[in-house]
């Protein structure tokens, strides 16, 4: 359930979004100000902010900013102002959408809806790592190829996303021996990293190094 939170200090406003949200299975906290605003963000964290300019102690941009600063967090402004200097200064601060009061309440809900699934598409990018036809879920620690998921022991996954995250680069065997423990909580060796290395290729169909390339005497590249 995506958690919003609304920031708006008129009462009949809030009461009837904070409804028509509810009703699309959103969660929604409400703040009347500024000052309450902060203390809820400080609290918990949401998925989208929903913030009117005009507040009792002073404009919702000063909000924006303090969700900014935080992390890369959904906003939209809920607004009367409609000049278009009040509209770019919302947007140059990080603002994802602007709606215009009054507005229809099932157009704001396609605006969120909107607004969410652009933000959960880039996130879900940035936590795969894509090479050839492999794909790895570093949110679940799995990995696909053509599409079928591949098992790999904990230890393997570490060496194989190391090596794609830094794909087209050399990696040295230093760098991985440095960064990766065995399930005993002791160092890897030199001789077991390159057991380690077989099992990946082999589990990858790689037995031929097209993927995971040796560079001899020195470390691995995953090439694109």
């Amino acid at each position: 359930m995506k958690k919003i939170l609304l920031v708006e200090d008129n009462e009949t406003i809030t009461m009837g979004l904070k409804y028509s949200l509810e009703q699309e299975k959103f969660y929604v906290e409400t703040a009347k100000n500024i000052v309450m605003a902060k203390a809820k963000i400080n609290k918990e964290e949401f998925d989208l902010y929903l913030l009117d300019i005009a507040l009792p102690d002073g404009e919702g941009y000063e909000i924006c900013k303090y969700v900014k600063e935080k992390g890369d967090n959904p906003v939209i402004f809920l607004t009367a102002k409609d000049e278009e200097t009040d509209i770019v200064q919302g947007l140059d601060m990080g603002a994802d959408d602007y709606v215009v009061k009054p507005f229809r309440t099932r157009e704001l809900i396609s605006r969120i809806n909107s607004v969410l699934r652009r933000y959960d598409k880039e996130t879900a990018n940035e936590n795969q790592l894509k090479c050839k036809d492999i794909i790895i879920d570093n949110n679940t620690a799995k990995v696909y190829k053509n599409g079928r998921e591949v098992i790999f022991t904990s230890l393997e996954y570490k060496i194989l996303f190391m090596l794609v995250n830094n794909k087209n680069m050399l990696v040295t065997r230093e760098q991985i021996l440095d960064k990766i423990w065995d399930m005993a909580g002791n160092f890897v060796n030199d001789n077991t990293l390159t057991v380690y290395i077989k099992r990946i290729r082999e589990k990858l169909d790689d037995k031929e190094g097209k993927i995971i390339q040796t560079v001899r005497g020195i470390g691995y590249r995953v090439v694109e």
